[in-house]
């Protein structure tokens, strides 16, 4: 083993008092210590991020311990290894000479390996009369055995997080997709609830998803993801036990009028207020108008809205109700307004509302106004979508189609 001694680098590069400290940091080995130096590499390799290092470097390194006979890294062994530049550009896959030496600087500055530089700067070695190496110059690569524990605990760590990442990804991705199904079938269904704002929650927070996320990023986004899946399972557990009451209270008045065989009025037909208001006007428009229109038909009347659609397009009727929730935030319709508009005349109806709404843009002063203008007299049976699709569609430069 070499004494603690400290060298300068040759030529103009400088000394710094790092270096100094990693030189004196050498002779701290603890006698008799050991370490297999491909595993030491794979702990380097797991930590490379954590160590400033790039692939190069890594390939650098291994081709630098491929120049140390042994497989094993031991205290009181020769640990300096001293290839010249091509025999080293060489065995890290042909690099060219100046991505060598930047990456040789990045090795040095993670601490991984310490130059030992002679008079001239040359790598060689002398060797005694027995023929054992007795000084050696070139790269010292005994801090890879110094902190073989310290890159064994780093490394766990970033497998532990790795590990971490995929599962709450994972987890981020089923919540999506629980969050996203549960609010299309409340709105399809006409389950009561602001379904509007909720879905303007999912919205921003799946407009925060990025590429390559931290752990922590996505920790924080599943939290918030799970608390609005939450919010929508517990509107839907609400609705289900006012669904439930209503019909025990249903049926309870049922039985209660059978139970009354002397009633003289239960065999006889009365009027309809007695009876009871027919289903309104509102209830039946929300039965009957699901999809009036082919999607293709609409994107062609409305080409704006696609703009709009998850990844800037529209493929499903799914899609076209995303959309339209964005275009109506954007046009400053309020969720109160839509959603009204979502219960009278559906929400697919609603959502080609709002993208003729966009498509007029510079001829309606509110779009929130005329919205709930277009809901009322939807409401009282004195509008309908075709008329203003079809004039959109003359527009476009299609003719109008028979719907």
């Amino acid at each position: 083993m070499r004494s603690g001694s400290v060298t300068t680098p040759f030529g103009r590069r400088p000394m710094t008092l790092a270096l100094v400290e990693r030189q004196l940091s050498v002779a701290e080995i603890e006698p008799g210590k050991s370490a297999d130096k491909w595993r030491v590499f794979r702990d380097a390799s797991e930590a490379r991020e954590h160590l400033g290092l790039q692939d190069r470097s890594l390939a650098v390194l291994d081709a630098l311990l491929s120049f140390h006979p042994d497989n094993e890294l031991r205290q009181d062994a020769q640990l300096i290894v001293f290839p010249s530049n091509a025999q080293l550009a060489l065995r890290a896959h042909g690099i060219a000479g100046a991505t060598l030496r930047r990456h040789l600087a990045l090795l040095i500055e993670a601490g991984l390996i310490v130059r030992k530089d002679s008079a001239n700067g040359k790598r060689f070695a002398r060797k005694d009369k027995a023929g054992e190496i007795e000084n050696a110059f070139g790269f010292d690569i005994s801090p890879l055995l110094m902190r073989s524990e310290e890159l064994a605990m780093i490394a766990q760590e970033v497998v532990a997080d790795r590990v971490a990442l995929r599962s709450a990804k994972e987890n981020l991705t089923i919540c999506r997709r629980d969050v996203r199904k549960l609010i299309s079938a409340a709105v399809e269904e006409g389950a009561a609830g602001d379904w509007t704002m909720i879905e303007d929650v999912y919205i921003r927070l799946v407009g925060r998803m990025t590429r390559n996320p931290a752990l922590a990023d996505v920790k924080s986004l599943l939290q918030e993801m799970e608390l609005l899946r939450e919010e929508v399972l517990n509107a839907l557990e609400t609705r289900e036990k006012a669904q439930n009451i209503s019909a025990n209270d249903a049926h309870f008045q049922h039985h209660k009028q059978n139970s009354n065989t002397e009633s003289p009025y239960e065999l006889e037909p009365s009027s309809e207020k007695e009876q009871g208001e027919p289903p309104s006007e509102k209830v039946r428009t929300r039965k009957e108008a699901t999809r009036a229109f082919p999607l293709g038909l609409v994107l062609k009347g409305c080409p704006d809205i696609a703009a709009y659609g998850p990844g800037g397009s529209v493929s499903s009727w799914r899609d076209l109700m995303t959309a339209a929730v964005v275009v109506r935030s954007m046009l400053g319709v309020s969720a109160s307004a839509y959603q009204d508009a979502c219960d009278v005349m559906g929400p697919e109806n609603a959502a080609v509302a709002i993208a003729a709404i966009l498509e007029r843009g510079g001829h309606i002063n509110s779009a929130g106004g005329y919205l709930r203008d277009l809901t009322r007299r939807t409401e009282r049976g004195e509008f309908s979508l075709g008329p203003m699709l079809m004039v959109l569609l003359r527009a476009n430069g299609f003719a109008a189609a028979r719907t």
